[in-house]
Order: structure tokens, then sequence, then C-alpha cells
């Protein structure tokens, strides 16, 4: 693949993800929802495994660790998330979605959904699947 299309294609798939958060976004903002995308997908993957350390937290969201730490900082202000010294180590801290946050979840994943889905209008299920299939070997081609 020449070094243009490359570039056209990384721009596109760019373009895209910018495009999906900020609907999203707006969505958010258009219901008076108090939280962004960031701090949703943070909250979202601690209903999925609840008392994750930040490490765990980072890797599985893609953030890096000040972001993050600002987001966790931001959702524990809001009463959504609280950190949990460890026992055994009280340097160590787990992240845990209050129940405030279980009901905020529980809330928004239709709204999430819908909102989600408006991406995929038009779209066949095969389009789905062969996008999957590129985007899993793009981001196993960058595994270190």
């Amino acid at each position: 693949m020449s070094t243009e299309l490359f570039s056209t294609y990384s721009y596109l798939l760019d373009r895209t993800a910018r495009r999906v958060k900020q609907y999203a976004q707006r969505k958010f903002n258009a219901e008076n929802y108090d939280i962004t995308v960031d701090q949703w997908i943070i909250i979202k993957r601690l209903n999925q495994n609840n008392d994750l350390n930040q490490t765990q937290l980072a890797e599985i969201t893609g953030k890096d660790t000040p972001t993050l730490t600002r987001i966790i900082d931001l959702l524990c202000k809001k009463g959504l998330t609280e950190r949990r010294v460890q026992p055994k180590d009280r340097r160590c801290f787990t992240v845990h979605l209050t129940e405030l946050g279980t009901q905020t979840v529980e809330k928004w994943t239709p709204k999430m959904t819908e909102i989600r889905m408006k991406a995929w209008e038009n779209l066949r299920e095969d389009d789905y699947i062969n996008l999957k299939r590129i985007l899993d070997t793009i981001y196993n081609n960058l595994d270190d």
C-alpha cells in the first residue's frame, strides 16, 4: 500500500472516531447528562468489572495515566466512583463504582445503545464483520 493511501485511511479512521465521540457528546449535552463520553467509558467498564486498579482501568479503556487520574477525580466528585485503599498495601487503591454510578449506567445504557447504533445505520452485518476484522488487524499490527 502506498504511503499516500495509508495516510488517507488513517485520516478517515481518526476523523470517524472523532465524529462518533462528538455525536455522543452532543447527545449527552442535549439530554443534560452531566458526564462526558470519556467519563461514560470509565463507569461503563467499572460496571462490567468493578474494583480495578488504575493500571488495569487504563489498559482496558485506552487512557493514559494522567488523563485517567483526572477522569477518576471528576467521577469521585460526582459520587459515581470512589477510590478504595487496599488493606494489604495502603499505597494502592482500586476504583469502585458506587451505587449512584451503577444506577447511572443502568439508566443511560439504553440511550448509549441508541447513540452508538446511529453510526451503524445503513450498514449491513457483513460490513460490520469486515470492519471488525480490518480494525483488529490494524490493532494487532501495532502490538508491541
